[in-house]
């Protein structure tokens, strides 16, 4: 059994029969009172973040999940169909793991899938993907006042806020966890 010395940032714990991600943890030494850590975590199954303070020492129970780069092949129903790209094994997974950067994923992009024992428990975009601009209006020349933005229109349907000087047909980074553009993409 693992113990509070052994949480890092990404690990999986059960905690209260939950399957949770560790996102953050601190180790604070009150000067009165015993050592705790203050962990921030993320339930695997329902995407709820929480907080727990451990005792500095107390044991928890730390849970080995595979994660595997699949690449996603298609959209069927609420399902996502990917492939292991080595076995070329199919594993279907619910839409709703990779959350809201479902807007910026297209096919034969990489995830990253993590399973437990097996079972897909959660699944992360890529941090940056690069788009190209279906549509947006022409920006108004001179209107640099403010740092102005329009909205776009990408190839995978999403809509964002670029700058004016962004143009249809345009390829751009997109950071997939905030759904802001990065910068025009380096071809």
């Amino acid at each position: 059994m693992a113990t509070t010395q052994d949480l890092s940032r990404g690990i999986f714990i059960r905690h209260n029969g939950r399957l949770c991600r560790v996102l953050d943890y601190q180790h604070t030494m009150p000067g009165k009172g015993g050592a705790f850590y203050q962990v921030k975590m993320k339930d695997a199954v329902t995407g709820k973040s929480m907080d727990h303070r451990f005792r500095s020492g107390e044991s928890i129970d730390v849970v080995r999940v595979e994660e595997k780069e699949m690449q996603y092949l298609y959209k069927e129903g609420q399902n996502l169909v990917l492939m292991d790209t080595e076995t070329y094994e199919q594993l279907s997974i619910a839409e709703s793991l990779i959350g809201d950067a479902i807007k910026f994923i297209k096919e034969e992009m990489m995830l990253s899938i993590y399973l437990d024992e097996g079972n897909a428990i959660m699944a992360d975009a890529p941090n940056h993907v690069v788009l190209e601009i279906t549509y947006s209006e022409p920006g108004v020349k001179g209107d640099t006042a403010n740092n102005p933005t329009k909205k776009a229109t990408l190839e995978t349907g999403a809509e964002i806020q670029v700058p004016l000087f962004v143009q249809q047909g345009e390829r751009i980074k997109v950071d997939t966890r905030t759904g802001l553009y990065v910068e025009r993409a380096k071809d």
